[in-house]
């Protein structure tokens, strides 16, 4: 069953501990961009039409070795993420396909 895509927003309060927000972006309407702003400051963007993500450097300050680390992360897990996505859709692809070797 093909679901509508959607864009999940929760928030979770529990006592003594910080608030937690959990973004989850279930649509094809998504814009990805990086860019460095005016202020020397390395930016991810992720947003739909209804909730943004933003990931910048610690504290908005000068870049660190975790920011680096961080920033490496992101990147294997979105070629992961690519890789997944191509594969899966080539297995879907395939099993939809007619067998290559019925006649031409």
């Amino acid at each position: 069953m093909k679901r509508a895509p959607y864009t999940y927003v929760t928030m979770s309060i529990d006592p003594g501990k910080p608030p937690r927000l959990a973004v989850s972006f279930y649509t094809p309407d998504l814009r990805v961009a990086a860019s460095v702003l005016d202020s020397g400051r390395p930016y991810l963007s992720i947003e739909s039409n209804e909730a943004d993500i933003a990931v910048s450097t610690s504290g908005a300050g000068p870049v660190t070795t975790t920011d680096v680390d961080i920033a490496r992360q992101i990147f294997n897990a979105a070629a992961r993420y690519l890789a997944d996505c191509e594969r899966l859709q080539d297995e879907q692809q395939s099993a939809t396909s007619p067998a290559s070797d019925e006649a031409a």
